[in-house]
């Protein structure tokens, strides 16, 4: 999807989709949500010529309504249903501001802050955003969309340091239980991170983990279903 980078009056940069590429989301959001429907309704018609078929009763239902306003309440509860589908998508989407005095990373109308001196470099990890502190620990990783190069552009462009990679990527070593290199207490917080990584909605948990592992000098990330670890260079 195409970003656009704009810069307000107070010299911050957001890096964000354009207004045209968002209202598309939504319109393809609401248009698969309406021909859902309408094909749900041309089912449930079929559904109640066949006295063997399952789910007559809510086919019955459905049929019993009369045209046009079937039509009609079908596709414009599909659409409506859609829409808002693609609205909580957009919602849910990582917003990027980078301004010379601080990084602003909102996700779902939540803020979080990073100073700039506490920011020693952000990156590119996959599809992720990385921001850096001084002593390697991760201040944030974040699913991310944006364009690499727009948000590049816009670090570089308030003097924050950028790297292609992660410049501490060959240093991750795959986590292995019980493993001598590592102590009781990482093993645990590690153990109950697999746990939790199989469970939808645990952004929060695994974001308290993630900081429990920081504080015992240990960052974390994720490939292919096993999770990786190496430590600070406080």
């Amino acid at each position: 999807m195409p970003n656009e980078s704009t810069t307000d009056a107070g010299g911050s940069t957001e890096v964000r989709e354009p207004l045209w590429a968002q209202l598309l989301v939504c319109a393809v959001f609401g248009l698969v949500g309406a021909g859902a429907c309408w094909l749900a309704k041309v089912l449930a018609k079929w559904l109640v010529t066949l006295p063997w078929a399952p789910m007559q009763g809510p086919a019955e239902l459905v049929s019993s309504i009369p045209e046009p306003g079937l039509t009609i309440g079908a596709v414009a509860s599909g659409g409506l249903a859609g829409l808002i589908g693609g609205l909580v998508v957009k919602f849910g989407e990582l917003s990027v501001t980078v301004s010379d005095s601080r990084v602003l990373l909102i996700r779902g109308g939540e803020p979080r802050e990073f100073a700039r001196a506490d920011t020693a470099m952000a990156f590119r990890d996959g599809k992720q955003l990385v921001l850096l502190g001084h002593g390697t620990e991760e201040l944030a990783r974040e699913d991310c969309d944006q364009d690499r190069r727009r948000l590049a552009d816009a670090f570089t462009a308030h003097g924050y340091a950028w790297a292609d990679e992660d410049p501490h990527g060959a240093e991750f070593r795959i986590w292995v239980p019980e493993s001598p290199q590592l102590p009781a207490q990482a093993h645990a917080l590690l153990k109950a991170r697999r746990l939790l990584l199989k469970q939808p909605g645990a952004a929060a948990e695994l974001g308290e983990l993630r900081s429990e592992l920081q504080r015992l000098d240990l960052v974390v990330r994720d490939r292919n279903g096993s999770q990786y670890w190496r430590r600070l260079h406080r």
